[in-house]
């Protein structure tokens, strides 16, 4: 008899085990609390909370910065932006102010001296491919001469004021071999070498030179 009830229970516990091991049961799809956890950290944000870039972090307002200074005309390198200086330069002539005067006169020669050979480096490879476009970029490279020879003349005056006659004397005469001495800006560069006292012969074509010729 007990060996009757023995096999009885035993025969039921077989009889459970394949719902205990099966893939299907409800212990195997409840999942662990590592799994849980597990799951929770790969759970990917909807993209209405994902993060957007701030426009107001510092890696942003950078690249705005960098945009916004590089779009600014009197920050490239153009006709604009030398102009721009030699009116700073004006203003601090007006105020006595030569040290400011100098340095803005220097940096737009810079300027308008390297839109002069970029302008004519253009004009020359057009030559002969479009002409009309390379007469165009000479035409910006002459006026970009004419400025470059503009501020030499101012900064040369600078000079002058401030009692440097050994620096406006080579301005100056870059000015006549650039302008021609029959141009306006030629004429007046040779009248600043006599005043100075580093030429004695009038120009050329004065009244009072005509008896010294």
């Amino acid at each position: 008899m007990l060996f009757s009830k023995f096999r009885s229970v035993a025969f039921s516990t077989l009889l459970l085990l394949p719902v205990l091991v099966s893939p299907h049961s409800v212990w195997a799809q409840t999942p662990t609390q590592s799994q849980r956890e597990g799951s929770d950290s790969t759970i990917e944000m909807p993209n209405s909370e994902q993060k957007t870039p701030d426009s107001n972090s510092p890696a942003s307002n950078t690249e705005n910065n960098e945009t916004s200074e590089i779009s600014r005309p009197d920050n490239l390198l153009s006709l604009s932006g030398g102009k721009k200086l030699m009116n700073q330069a004006d203003q601090a002539i007006d105020q006595q102010n030569y040290d400011v005067a100098k340095e803005k006169l220097q940096s737009a020669r810079r300027v308008f001296n390297q839109l002069s050979n970029f302008y004519q480096q253009l004009s020359g490879s057009f030559q002969g491919i479009d002409n009309r476009t390379s007469q165009k970029h000479r035409q910006k490279a002459v006026e970009s001469a004419q400025m470059r020879d503009r501020a030499t003349y101012q900064l040369a005056l600078v000079h002058r004021a401030r009692k440097e006659m050994a620096l406006a004397v080579p301005l100056l005469v870059q000015v006549i071999q650039s302008q021609n001495p029959t141009s306006e800006l030629g004429k007046k560069s040779y009248q600043q070498l006599r005043e100075l006292g580093f030429v004695e012969t009038p120009f050329p074509g004065n009244s009072n030179s005509g008896s010294n010729n």
